[in-house]
């Protein structure tokens, strides 16, 4: 109903197809009730949008399988589901961080990656409580089908031009902590992590869909270990990573 209006001096437009006849863009943002998300990502996939950011969550699971499948085909990374988005500092972002809050973010060298917004909030107002500044923030989603993988984020901040260590949050679930971990155990960046979850009562989920142990697997302490043997960092508390940088930046 609003297609063919501005809202803010921005055009509205009814479909991500119709937008990219107009004016051409790279990312795309979703804010859309669950149901509706398949119908708008497989849009801004068919428009040929490169980045796709899905903070929405609950999500039906053959949903995103579907939206997953048709990103492959078509070559479009996706940040998400149920992120809290993504910020280059003093540069850009997507999704709800808040990223003009000076507390929050500021300028600096660290890059972060976090499953939860929240924990990723505090974690980078601790960063720069501590006198650090962030490089680049990634939030790769609490779902148990993401996109993008905690090593997938990884990878990407150790290439990441300014980046000189990464500060990694995680949660109980999965196995994306120790996957990572393989990979930071040959990174010559410092890692330093830290793992929410390890009061949680076996077989609880705790917050997001994808934060319940099975079995021996995505336990905490499988978690911790796996990252203390690739040499990295395992925080107790958030408020414990100025330390940590001190140390090894």
């Amino acid at each position: 109903k609003k297609a063919g209006t501005e809202h803010c001096g921005v055009p509205v437009f009814a479909s991500a197809v119709e937008a990219m006849g107009e004016v051409e863009f790279d990312a795309s943002v979703l804010f859309i009730p669950p149901l509706g998300v398949k119908d708008a990502a497989l849009d801004a996939i068919s428009a040929g949008a490169k980045n796709l950011c899905i903070l929405t969550e609950h999500i039906p699971v053959q949903d995103v399988m579907h939206i997953m499948a048709a990103a492959r085909e078509s070559g479009t990374h996706i940040t998400g589901p149920n992120t809290a988005g993504s910020v280059t500092v003093d540069e850009c972002f997507q999704g709800f961080m808040p990223a003009f809050n000076k507390r929050i973010f500021k300028k600096g060298t660290v890059g972060v990656i976090s499953r939860s917004g929240s924990l990723g909030t505090l974690m980078c107002q601790n960063i720069v409580s501590a006198g650090y500044g962030q490089s680049a923030f990634i939030g790769i989603g609490g779902d148990p089908i993401i996109g993008t993988t905690t090593r997938d984020a990884l990878e990407a901040l150790d290439a990441f031009e300014g980046t000189d260590a990464v500060v990694m949050v995680g949660e109980i679930g999965g196995v994306m902590e120790e996957e990572a971990a393989e990979y930071a155990a040959a990174m010559s960046k410092p890692v330093i992590a830290f793992i929410a979850g390890g009061a949680a009562p076996k077989g609880k989920k705790m917050g997001h869909a994808g934060a319940i142990v099975m079995g021996d697997r995505g336990t905490y302490e499988s978690k911790s270990m796996a990252l203390q043997a690739a040499g990295v960092t395992v925080l107790a508390t958030p408020s414990h990573v100025g330390d940590a940088l001190k140390e090894q930046l």
